[in-house]
């Protein structure tokens, strides 16, 4: 199980290096990776399970936050109570194939696991995208993604760009965005 000392923190050299691409088919050790940063997810996502191994919960972590340079991440937007996830999957070399000129931000502005420090500010993302991946078994897919799920999906591929989310913050005006962004609470 990946705890939080597995996770790489912000300043290691590989969270800002561009990951590598993921070739198929994928090594066990690979596939392994994919399933244990999911593994993760859905224990952060356990209040009893996140305090009793003192995990931060997360819906999103990409390889490079594992310490491994390469193109794949798992994210788990869960659904309200008792409602399956918005989004569960571990993408594999994903790309953003279209983004809506809509830009939108999280209300509260966002966290990652990989920085132990609340920074605050909006995060400007794409309102809607849709993005190309595979699955670990090799699967070609293509989905379309809005609000919530496409800002957790635009974080983690940034991951595998080597940015980091605070990067995309107003370093004069953190709380500026433009007048006609969607904020999601």
């Amino acid at each position: 199980m990946i705890k939080m000392n597995d996770i790489t923190r912000d300043g290691d050299p590989v969270l800002r290096k561009r990951a590598k691409k993921a070739t198929f088919p994928l090594s066990a050790e690979q596939k392994e990776l994919g399933n244990k940063m999911m593994e993760y997810l859905i224990n952060s996502q356990n209040p009893e399970i996140a305090e009793k191994y003192k995990l931060r919960a997360g819906v999103g972590l990409a390889a490079p936050q594992a310490g491994i340079s390469l193109q794949m991440a798992a994210v788990l937007v869960p659904g309200d109570k008792d409602q399956p996830p918005l989004f569960k999957e571990v993408l594999v070399n994903p790309v953003i194939i279209s983004e809506s000129v809509q830009v939108a931000a999280l209300e509260e502005g966002e966290g990652c696991l990989s920085v132990d420090k609340e920074i605050p500010g909006y995060v400007p993302r794409h309102d809607r995208i849709t993005i190309k991946y595979q699955t670990v078994d090799g699967e070609d897919k293509k989905i379309r993604l809005k609000n919530y799920p496409a800002i957790v999906c635009q974080h983690e591929i940034d991951h595998l760009k080597g940015t980091l989310f605070y990067d995309h913050i107003n370093k004069e005006e953190p709380l500026k965005i433009d007048d006609d962004a969607i904020l999601i609470g």
